[in-house]
């Protein structure tokens, strides 16, 4: 029974819909929760794959928040082992920033639903092909990531080039929420914190940041995001425990 290792930021911000693929699968599910044990330090040899999840906080942050340089050696290992990695948000900046790419603020927030395109890397991805040449995904970040060098460009938006890559064969980086589902949505729109960030892009683009028209858009395309996150995450899990190729990694500038 392979065990996945999970580094959670937040409560706000779990695996969700990818939670029961997981375990319906029959994997074990090892939680690293950092808001309650920021000085938990994994012994990542004991996991066949990690998965990193979002949160409030960015790489930038590491200097006061020592969890985060805890998570880009855990990542680091778990690429030279050649594991599978799966970085989502947060995760996938962290995941680029190891591998050489900078993490910068990005120009204005993305909330809501956006169209996301795939490139045709993408589109021929055997992890990210379901989502075809366009589907509305849900997203919620204020930094973004640059492509690392080597890695492969998957999709971008309107407003934001670079939201998925795939290093190797077995690490990802999506910069959207593939694993939401309405509740969590929900969820999200009443948290203090991320209310913040809903109020800066109001300043922005009114029409992007009105929580009416984010539930109706959730509605609308919740279902279908489901369908194809449930296709997209099997197959990162299909990774799980196969064998890999090892890569050398670039300097570790990030350190």
């Amino acid at each position: 029974m392979p065990r996945l290792l999970v580094f959670q930021h937040v409560a706000a911000e779990p695996l969700g819909t990818l939670d029961r693929l997981i375990r319906r699968r029959g994997h074990r599910i090892r939680f690293a929760n950092f808001e309650r044990q920021p000085d938990f330090e994994p012994n990542v040899d004991r996991y066949r794959g990690l998965v990193v999840l979002g949160g409030p906080m960015n790489v930038e942050d590491r200097e006061h928040r020592a969890h985060l340089l805890t998570e880009l050696r855990a990542i680091e290992q778990m690429l030279d082992q050649g594991k599978p990695v799966l970085g989502i948000c947060l995760g996938a900046q962290l995941l680029a920033h190891v591998l050489g790419a900078p993490i910068r603020r990005h120009h204005e927030p993305e909330i809501g639903w956006y169209p996301l395109r795939t490139t045709e890397a993408g589109r021929a991805d055997p992890v990210l092909a379901p989502l075809g040449e366009s589907a509305p995904v849900f997203q919620w970040h204020r930094y973004s990531f640059d492509v690392p060098r080597d890695a492969v460009h998957l999709a971008s938006t309107d407003g934001c080039e670079q939201q998925a890559f795939r290093y190797g064969d077995s690490a990802y980086g999506f910069q959207f929420h593939l694993e939401m589902d309405e509740p969590l949505i929900e969820r999200w729109l009443a948290n203090p914190a991320y209310r913040q960030e809903l109020a800066e892009l109001a300043g922005l683009d009114p029409a992007r940041a009105d929580e009416a028209a984010i539930r109706r858009h959730t509605r609308e395309h919740i279902a279908g995001m489901q369908a194809h996150a449930d296709d997209v995450f099997n197959r990162f899990l299909d990774l799980v425990g196969r064998p890999q190729r090892r890569y050398t990694l670039p300097s570790r500038e990030w350190l």
